[in-house]
Protein backbone atom coordinates (compact mmCIF):
# COMPACT_ATOMS: atom_id res chain seq x y z
CA UNK A 1 0.00 0.00 0.00
CA UNK A 2 1.84 3.26 -1.30
CA UNK A 3 1.39 6.21 1.62
CA UNK A 4 0.81 8.19 -1.38
CA UNK A 5 -2.80 6.51 -1.33
CA UNK A 6 -6.02 6.23 1.25
CA UNK A 7 -5.87 2.89 3.01
CA UNK A 8 -7.77 0.07 0.78
CA UNK A 9 -11.44 -0.14 2.26
CA UNK A 10 -14.09 -2.16 -0.11
CA UNK A 11 -17.53 -3.37 0.59
CA UNK A 12 -16.93 -7.02 -1.08
CA UNK A 13 -13.88 -7.70 1.08
CA UNK A 14 -15.71 -6.65 4.33
CA UNK A 15 -18.86 -9.16 3.09
CA UNK A 16 -16.70 -11.64 2.69
CA UNK A 17 -14.54 -11.21 5.72
CA UNK A 18 -18.17 -11.02 7.84
CA UNK A 19 -19.75 -14.47 5.98
CA UNK A 20 -16.68 -16.52 7.14
CA UNK A 21 -17.30 -15.68 10.38
CA UNK A 22 -20.56 -16.69 10.51
CA UNK A 23 -21.56 -20.31 10.70
CA UNK A 24 -24.84 -21.40 9.30
CA UNK A 25 -26.70 -23.04 12.54
CA UNK A 26 -26.15 -19.08 13.65
CA UNK A 27 -28.52 -18.01 11.72
CA UNK A 28 -30.86 -20.65 11.45
CA UNK A 29 -29.60 -22.45 8.30
CA UNK A 30 -28.32 -26.21 8.58
CA UNK A 31 -24.92 -27.07 8.34
CA UNK A 32 -25.24 -30.04 5.63
CA UNK A 33 -23.30 -32.65 7.60
CA UNK A 34 -20.58 -32.20 5.17
CA UNK A 35 -17.07 -30.60 4.89
CA UNK A 36 -16.54 -27.33 3.54
CA UNK A 37 -14.54 -26.17 1.49
CA UNK A 38 -14.85 -22.47 3.15
CA UNK A 39 -15.35 -21.48 6.91
CA UNK A 40 -18.51 -19.52 7.38
CA UNK A 41 -21.82 -18.76 5.36
CA UNK A 42 -22.02 -19.87 1.75
CA UNK A 43 -22.71 -16.77 -0.70
CA UNK A 44 -26.26 -18.80 -1.57
CA UNK A 45 -26.84 -18.93 1.97
CA UNK A 46 -26.28 -14.89 2.46
CA UNK A 47 -28.19 -14.66 -0.40
CA UNK A 48 -31.37 -16.74 0.70
CA UNK A 49 -31.31 -14.63 3.96
CA UNK A 50 -30.39 -11.17 2.57
CA UNK A 51 -33.22 -11.94 -0.38
CA UNK A 52 -31.19 -10.89 -2.96
CA UNK A 53 -29.67 -13.04 -5.53
CA UNK A 54 -26.44 -14.92 -5.69
CA UNK A 55 -25.67 -12.98 -8.62
CA UNK A 56 -25.98 -9.50 -7.41
CA UNK A 57 -24.15 -10.83 -3.97
CA UNK A 58 -21.17 -11.76 -6.41
CA UNK A 59 -21.21 -8.27 -8.02
CA UNK A 60 -21.29 -6.96 -4.39
CA UNK A 61 -18.51 -8.78 -3.24
CA UNK A 62 -16.15 -7.72 -6.72
CA UNK A 63 -16.93 -4.42 -6.21
CA UNK A 64 -19.16 -4.62 -9.73
CA UNK A 65 -22.29 -2.73 -7.97
CA UNK A 66 -22.56 0.72 -6.64
CA UNK A 67 -24.75 2.80 -4.68
CA UNK A 68 -26.24 -0.09 -3.05
CA UNK A 69 -29.38 0.64 -1.61
CA UNK A 70 -30.09 1.35 2.50
CA UNK A 71 -32.58 -1.55 2.15
CA UNK A 72 -30.17 -4.17 1.15
CA UNK A 73 -27.58 -3.09 3.40
CA UNK A 74 -29.90 -3.50 6.13
CA UNK A 75 -31.07 -6.92 4.69
CA UNK A 76 -26.98 -8.01 4.54
CA UNK A 77 -26.20 -6.55 7.82
CA UNK A 78 -29.18 -8.71 9.55
CA UNK A 79 -28.03 -12.01 7.51
CA UNK A 80 -24.68 -11.99 9.05
CA UNK A 81 -25.74 -10.79 12.09
CA UNK A 82 -23.58 -7.38 12.73
CA UNK A 83 -23.67 -5.03 15.91
CA UNK A 84 -24.14 -1.72 15.40
CA UNK A 85 -20.59 -0.54 14.64
CA UNK A 86 -20.36 -3.06 12.60
CA UNK A 87 -23.26 -2.07 10.42
CA UNK A 88 -22.18 1.83 10.71
CA UNK A 89 -18.85 0.61 8.68
CA UNK A 90 -20.94 -1.65 6.61
CA UNK A 91 -22.86 1.42 5.41
CA UNK A 92 -19.92 3.81 5.43
CA UNK A 93 -17.95 1.56 2.97
CA UNK A 94 -20.51 0.73 0.55
CA UNK A 95 -22.02 4.47 0.05
CA UNK A 96 -18.70 6.73 0.67
CA UNK A 97 -19.04 10.17 0.27
CA UNK A 98 -18.61 11.50 -3.26
CA UNK A 99 -16.62 14.98 -2.43
CA UNK A 100 -13.01 14.53 -1.22
CA UNK A 101 -13.06 17.25 1.24
CA UNK A 102 -15.63 14.59 3.30
CA UNK A 103 -13.04 12.09 3.38
CA UNK A 104 -10.50 14.39 4.46
CA UNK A 105 -10.16 15.05 8.58
CA UNK A 106 -9.99 18.93 9.74
CA UNK A 107 -7.20 19.48 12.53
CA UNK A 108 -7.81 18.27 16.00
CA UNK A 109 -8.13 20.94 18.68
CA UNK A 110 -8.20 20.04 22.35
CA UNK A 111 -10.88 22.55 23.76
CA UNK A 112 -10.13 24.48 27.44
CA UNK A 113 -12.71 23.22 28.74
CA UNK A 114 -11.82 19.49 27.83
CA UNK A 115 -8.61 19.97 29.85
CA UNK A 116 -10.13 21.35 32.63
CA UNK A 117 -12.61 17.81 32.66
CA UNK A 118 -9.07 15.95 32.67
CA UNK A 119 -7.14 17.38 35.40
CA UNK A 120 -10.58 17.39 37.71
CA UNK A 121 -10.56 13.19 37.26
CA UNK A 122 -7.89 12.93 39.53
CA UNK A 123 -9.07 9.79 41.14
CA UNK A 124 -9.39 8.12 37.39
CA UNK A 125 -7.00 7.47 34.94
CA UNK A 126 -8.07 8.81 31.96
CA UNK A 127 -7.23 10.29 28.15
CA UNK A 128 -8.51 12.33 25.61
CA UNK A 129 -7.97 10.08 22.04
CA UNK A 130 -8.67 11.39 18.39
CA UNK A 131 -9.01 9.82 15.47
CA UNK A 132 -6.26 7.13 15.19
CA UNK A 133 -6.34 6.41 19.17
CA UNK A 134 -4.19 9.79 18.52
CA UNK A 135 -3.49 10.67 22.49
CA UNK A 136 -4.44 14.35 22.27
CA UNK A 137 -4.21 15.45 26.19
CA UNK A 138 -4.16 13.27 29.69
CA UNK A 139 -4.03 13.48 33.36
CA UNK A 140 -1.33 12.53 35.45
CA UNK A 141 -3.01 9.12 36.52
CA UNK A 142 -3.74 8.51 32.83
CA UNK A 143 0.19 8.61 32.21
CA UNK A 144 1.06 6.41 35.04
CA UNK A 145 -0.69 3.83 33.94
CA UNK A 146 -0.05 3.46 30.35
CA UNK A 147 2.99 5.73 29.55
CA UNK A 148 4.65 9.13 30.31
CA UNK A 149 3.24 10.69 27.45
CA UNK A 150 5.16 13.93 27.79
CA UNK A 151 8.12 12.35 27.12
CA UNK A 152 7.65 10.90 23.81
CA UNK A 153 7.52 12.83 20.56
CA UNK A 154 4.80 14.08 19.10
CA UNK A 155 4.23 11.65 16.25
CA UNK A 156 4.58 8.34 18.89
CA UNK A 157 1.58 9.53 21.43
CA UNK A 158 -0.30 6.95 19.19
CA UNK A 159 -2.13 3.77 21.59
CA UNK A 160 -1.94 1.81 18.46
CA UNK A 161 1.55 2.50 17.32
CA UNK A 162 2.52 2.28 20.90
CA UNK A 163 0.97 -1.04 21.07
CA UNK A 164 2.84 -2.63 18.45
CA UNK A 165 6.51 -0.90 18.65
CA UNK A 166 6.89 -0.33 22.55
CA UNK A 167 8.19 -3.53 24.31
CA UNK A 168 6.89 -1.58 27.92
CA UNK A 169 3.78 -0.76 26.29
CA UNK A 170 3.51 -4.69 25.01
CA UNK A 171 4.40 -6.07 28.53
CA UNK A 172 2.17 -3.12 30.37
CA UNK A 173 -0.85 -5.69 29.06
CA UNK A 174 -1.72 -9.00 30.75
CA UNK A 175 -3.56 -10.07 27.08
CA UNK A 176 -1.38 -7.86 24.64
CA UNK A 177 -2.90 -9.70 21.66
CA UNK A 178 -6.22 -9.15 22.89
CA UNK A 179 -5.49 -5.61 23.43
CA UNK A 180 -3.73 -4.49 20.13
CA UNK A 181 -5.88 -6.32 17.59
CA UNK A 182 -8.96 -3.85 19.42
CA UNK A 183 -6.36 -1.35 18.70
CA UNK A 184 -6.81 -2.29 15.24
CA UNK A 185 -10.26 -2.63 14.87
CA UNK A 186 -10.65 0.30 16.41
CA UNK A 187 -7.84 2.41 13.90
CA UNK A 188 -10.22 0.61 10.90
CA UNK A 189 -13.25 2.11 12.14
CA UNK A 190 -11.58 5.43 12.17
CA UNK A 191 -10.57 4.72 8.57
CA UNK A 192 -14.30 3.88 7.17
CA UNK A 193 -15.02 7.70 8.56
CA UNK A 194 -11.81 9.63 7.23
CA UNK A 195 -10.76 7.18 4.27
CA UNK A 196 -8.59 9.86 2.85
CA UNK A 197 -6.55 10.55 6.02
CA UNK A 198 -3.32 10.68 4.66
CA UNK A 199 -2.22 10.34 8.86
CA UNK A 200 -3.94 7.22 9.30
CA UNK A 201 -2.32 5.76 5.62
CA UNK A 202 1.17 6.29 7.29
CA UNK A 203 0.38 4.37 10.49
CA UNK A 204 -1.50 1.50 8.52
CA UNK A 205 1.74 1.22 6.27
CA UNK A 206 4.45 1.82 8.90
CA UNK A 207 2.95 -0.94 10.90
CA UNK A 208 1.96 -3.42 7.98
CA UNK A 209 5.56 -3.45 7.52
CA UNK A 210 6.70 -3.69 11.07
CA UNK A 211 4.64 -6.50 12.61
CA UNK A 212 3.44 -9.67 11.12
CA UNK A 213 0.23 -9.61 13.41
CA UNK A 214 -1.03 -6.14 12.66
CA UNK A 215 -0.56 -7.04 9.06
CA UNK A 216 -2.84 -10.06 9.92
CA UNK A 217 -5.34 -8.37 11.62
CA UNK A 218 -5.62 -5.26 9.28
CA UNK A 219 -6.92 -7.85 6.80
CA UNK A 220 -9.31 -9.80 9.17
CA UNK A 221 -11.64 -6.78 8.47
CA UNK A 222 -13.03 -6.33 12.54
CA UNK A 223 -13.94 -3.55 13.36
CA UNK A 224 -15.11 -1.82 16.92
CA UNK A 225 -16.20 1.24 17.97
CA UNK A 226 -14.65 2.79 21.29
CA UNK A 227 -17.53 2.34 23.79
CA UNK A 228 -16.64 0.38 26.82
CA UNK A 229 -14.82 -3.08 28.08
CA UNK A 230 -12.51 -4.17 30.73
CA UNK A 231 -8.29 -4.67 30.47
CA UNK A 232 -6.21 -6.69 32.50
CA UNK A 233 -2.90 -4.77 33.31
CA UNK A 234 0.67 -6.10 34.54
CA UNK A 235 1.85 -2.46 35.61
CA UNK A 236 5.67 -2.51 36.57
CA UNK A 237 4.51 0.08 39.58
CA UNK A 238 1.35 -0.93 41.18
CA UNK A 239 0.80 -4.84 39.72
CA UNK A 240 -1.88 -6.47 38.49
CA UNK A 241 -4.69 -4.69 37.73
CA UNK A 242 -8.62 -4.89 35.87
CA UNK A 243 -9.41 -2.10 35.13
CA UNK A 244 -13.03 -1.35 33.20
CA UNK A 245 -12.83 1.98 30.72
CA UNK A 246 -15.44 3.89 29.22
CA UNK A 247 -15.24 6.38 26.07
CA UNK A 248 -17.38 9.59 26.76
CA UNK A 249 -18.22 11.79 23.96
CA UNK A 250 -16.36 15.01 24.03
CA UNK A 251 -18.99 18.13 22.98
CA UNK A 252 -19.64 18.09 19.49
CA UNK A 253 -16.76 16.74 17.91
CA UNK A 254 -17.53 12.87 17.18
CA UNK A 255 -13.55 12.09 16.70
CA UNK A 256 -13.02 12.59 19.81
CA UNK A 257 -13.51 10.60 23.13
CA UNK A 258 -12.60 10.42 27.10
CA UNK A 259 -11.31 7.12 28.23
CA UNK A 260 -11.69 7.11 31.35
CA UNK A 261 -10.50 3.34 33.59
CA UNK A 262 -11.91 2.52 36.63
CA UNK A 263 -11.79 -0.19 39.08
CA UNK A 264 -14.53 -2.32 41.21
CA UNK A 265 -14.87 -0.76 44.50
CA UNK A 266 -12.63 -2.20 47.43
CA UNK A 267 -11.08 -4.81 45.12
CA UNK A 268 -7.76 -5.26 44.92
CA UNK A 269 -7.24 -3.32 41.64
CA UNK A 270 -9.48 -0.22 43.42
CA UNK A 271 -6.05 -0.37 46.30
CA UNK A 272 -3.48 -0.93 43.47
CA UNK A 273 -5.26 2.51 41.59
CA UNK A 274 -4.50 4.15 44.45
CA UNK A 275 -1.15 3.39 44.84
CA UNK A 276 -0.32 4.02 41.52
CA UNK A 277 -2.45 7.80 42.22
CA UNK A 278 -0.20 8.03 45.20
CA UNK A 279 2.92 7.40 43.55
CA UNK A 280 2.54 9.27 40.76
CA UNK A 281 2.15 12.28 42.65
CA UNK A 282 4.91 12.12 44.09
CA UNK A 283 8.61 12.73 42.69
CA UNK A 284 7.77 10.50 39.85
CA UNK A 285 4.69 12.75 38.90
CA UNK A 286 4.28 12.63 34.53
CA UNK A 287 3.21 15.93 33.22
CA UNK A 288 -0.30 16.88 33.45
CA UNK A 289 -1.06 17.38 29.69
CA UNK A 290 0.34 18.07 26.56
CA UNK A 291 2.36 21.22 26.17
CA UNK A 292 -0.07 23.58 23.60
CA UNK A 293 1.32 23.22 19.93
CA UNK A 294 3.08 20.12 21.13
CA UNK A 295 0.02 17.64 19.85
CA UNK A 296 0.03 14.75 17.73
CA UNK A 297 -0.03 15.86 13.93
CA UNK A 298 -3.67 16.37 12.70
Amino acid sequence: MSSQEPVDLTLGDFLRACRARVRPEDVGLPGGGRPRRVPGLRREELALLAHVSVDYLVRLEQGRATRVSAEVLQALSEGLRLRPDEHEYLMRVARPPRSAAATRPPPQRVRPQTRQLLDGLSEFPALLLGRRMDVLAWNPLGAALLADFGTLPAGRRNLVRLAFTDPTCRALYADWATAARECVAYLRMDAARWPDDPALTELVDELSAKDDDFRRWWRDQRVRARAFGRKRFQHPVAGPMELDFQALGVGDDPDQTLFVYTAEADSPSAEALRFLAAWSAGPHRPARTRLRGDGPPA
